[in-house]
């Protein structure tokens, strides 16, 4: 039969254990982790909603609707990015949702291994699309010359090696657009890690 202190002890015990697993939970929920599985191999990115609330929302939003699945990463630049999540193989844009605010001044950087959202030349246009820095772009961080910058928001965490092998594919031009791969590269799959 335990004793008082015992109970009480293993009261506390319990109570530090559900806590620590509510705190996991809440980091889980703010750095969540996203697995993509594409034709050229697999790789994950580790999101920051704590520094890009909206971008990540945003983001996750598509991974949701399964928007990416089929797409390609339509522009490839070796010493620059590797984007993608717009467009199928056949060149095909695909719909997106309404543009999201930017979020370029958040701290993070647009180093090698960061994803951040592509968009026009309005900083506030971003929708669907991102792009992997496969090198260090400090020209892309915030503030640029215009006061705009692009949002970082998120890293590879694993699988660094499938974006160096799409960033070394031959490149041409199709359906007017430069830069594609010539063998295309899809993204079969996205989903969120638990």
């Amino acid at each position: 039969m335990p004793t008082k202190l015992e109970k009480q002890a293993r009261r506390a015990f319990v109570g530090l254990a559900v806590a620590g697993l509510w705190g996991w939970s809440a980091y889980a929920q703010a750095a969540p982790s996203v697995q993509f599985q594409t034709s050229a191999g697999d790789f994950v990115i580790e999101l920051n909603a704590e520094k890009a609330p909206k971008t990540v929302e945003n983001f996750l939003q598509y991974v949701n609707d399964k928007h990416y699945e089929g797409t390609i990463f339509h522009r490839v630049i070796d010493g620059f990015m590797v984007q993608g999540g717009g467009f199928t193989a056949s060149m095909v844009q695909k719909p997106a949702r309404g543009a999201i605010a930017l979020e370029a001044a958040n701290g993070l950087r647009n180093d090698r291994g960061t994803i951040a959202m592509a968009r026009s030349g309005n900083p506030n246009s971003a929708t669907s699309q991102f792009f992997i820095n496969v090198v260090d772009n400090a020209g892309l961080n915030a503030p640029q010359p215009d006061g705009f910058g692009y949002a970082v928001y998120g890293k590879v965490s694993s699988g660094m090696e499938t974006i160096d092998k799409i960033r070394a594919l031959p490149t041409g031009n199709k359906a007017g657009m430069q830069n594609v791969p010539l063998t295309p590269i899809t993204i079969n799959s996205v989903r969120i890690l638990k």
